[in-house]
């Protein structure tokens, strides 16, 4: 499954290079990266980080309800 965000995609770069170095706890607590860092595994995390940002909006617009 793809990023949906430019956002979600760098915080899944950012878990996903954490990961690599063992340092999930470094990442700041309450993060998105941090619990992404903790609940997916290395194949999630990259292909969530190799989505390309072209066409990606910044942020993902929430559903009212």
């Amino acid at each position: 499954m793809p990023a949906r965000s430019k956002s979600q995609q760098q915080a899944a770069g950012i878990a996903l290079s954490a990961k690599r170095k063992g340092k999930c706890s470094s990442l700041p607590a309450g993060s998105s990266s941090r619990q992404m860092c903790v609940s997916m595994s290395i194949e999630q995390l990259e292909e969530f980080a190799g989505t390309k940002q072209k066409g990606l909006p910044l942020y993902r617009k929430k559903k009212r309800g």
